[in-house]
């Protein structure tokens, strides 16, 4: 039985979010998608802090959205951790429960008991100024834990942090999340974060839910193009018969799956190959077109094509001094038909 059950309708002059959101307990959904999708609206409303033009929440069976916000059996996470600068950690953490009128000896025993859960009871008296990102974040999460919510709401957890501390932060989050026995729902921009911390992505463009699923099947068959960025995958939409794909009039790309209709087709760009001049026998996904510009992208470069498709592939910095590529120049790529995949669209 689902713990949250939602529907967020959040209407503004040039912007309408219509998103239905089930939670079950012990569950991580991660809310994913590009800058103005609504992810951050959609958790300020299941926080009480967006009003809801339609729609309802239900938690444990009861209407969520008719209690007013400090009410609520919810803790939030904010991007920024909004610590009180003034406050000591253990007064910061025990701020949540006092808000909900726990008698100020049993809320600083609360939260005594959190910060040594998150391993910072040698911090108590330490002001947040005091504190590293992945202090502060640890103290934001005993906040939000310590008022026994049964939605815990994280709003881009590890944002503020480095990569280094967002890579021990993120592990340790984890374990917490697997401990808990409430709803957690996730927003983020990152996929790493998603695919660690979640068990379900729920994919919001332009206010509505586009792909939803467990993080292996939303990255092996994205069904957008912000998708399949996020997960580094070329994606294209075309018509199939059997191995054959129709991208269109000028290319025909044969697939691993046999399928038929309109289809998805998926590629990786380190499975694409770039050659200067067309290559000797019949490769069967083979095309012409101009670099449009290059990238590092971590130990590879990325090389962009334009052409009769767009495509994106990866090569060493070997391989790219040795076909001696500058941008502008017309080359061939190809894509073996065991690295294509394609799905129903």
């Amino acid at each position: 039985m689902d713990l949250v059950r939602a529907r967020l309708v959040v209407e503004r002059p040039a912007f309408r979010l219509d998103l239905a959101l089930n939670v079950a307990p012990g569950e991580v959904v991660a809310l994913l998608g590009p800058n103005g999708a609504g992810k951050t609206t959609a958790l300020r409303a299941l926080a009480g802090l967006e009003p809801l033009a339609d729609g309802f929440i239900d938690l444990d069976g009861e209407r969520l959205h008719l209690a007013e916000p400090a009410a609520r059996p919810v803790g939030v996470v904010f991007q920024d951790y909004l610590l009180f600068p003034h406050l000591s950690t253990l007064e910061n953490v025990a701020f949540g429960p006092r808000s909900r009128g726990v008698p100020k000896a049993e809320a600083r025993r609360t939260a005594m008991t959190w910060l040594e859960r998150v391993g910072l009871g040698d911090f108590a008296a330490a002001k947040p100024g005091q504190l590293s990102g992945g202090q502060a974040q640890r103290v934001a999460l005993a906040r939000a834990l310590a008022v026994q919510p049964r939605l815990l709401l994280l709003d881009e957890p590890l944002a503020a942090l480095d990569a280094h501390t967002r890579l021990e932060i993120r592990a340790d989050l984890r374990r917490r999340l697997a401990a808990f026995d409430g709803a957690c729902v996730l927003v983020t921009h990152d996929a790493l974060d998603a695919m660690v911390l979640a068990d379900r992505l729920v994919v919001i463009e332009h206010g509505a839910v586009v792909q939803q699923g467990p993080p292996a099947e939303v990255a092996r068959r994205p069904r957008t193009d912000y998708v399949a960025r996020l997960v580094g995958l070329n994606l294209y939409r075309g018509d199939a018969d059997g191995h054959l794909v129709r991208l269109g009039p000028e290319v025909v790309l044969r697939a691993q799956e046999e399928t038929t209709g309109p289809v998805f087709v998926a590629f990786r760009p380190s499975a694409v190959a770039l050659y200067r001049a067309r290559p000797n026998g019949t490769p069967r996904n083979l095309w012409e077109g101009r670099i449009d510009g290059m990238e590092p992208h971590g130990d590879s470069v990325r090389v962009h094509l334009d052409g009769p498709i767009a495509v994106a592939a990866d090569i060493t910095a070997a391989a790219l001094a040795d076909l001696d590529l500058t941008p502008g120049q017309t080359v061939w790529a190809s894509v073996k038909a065991t690295e294509t995949h394609a799905y129903p669209a």
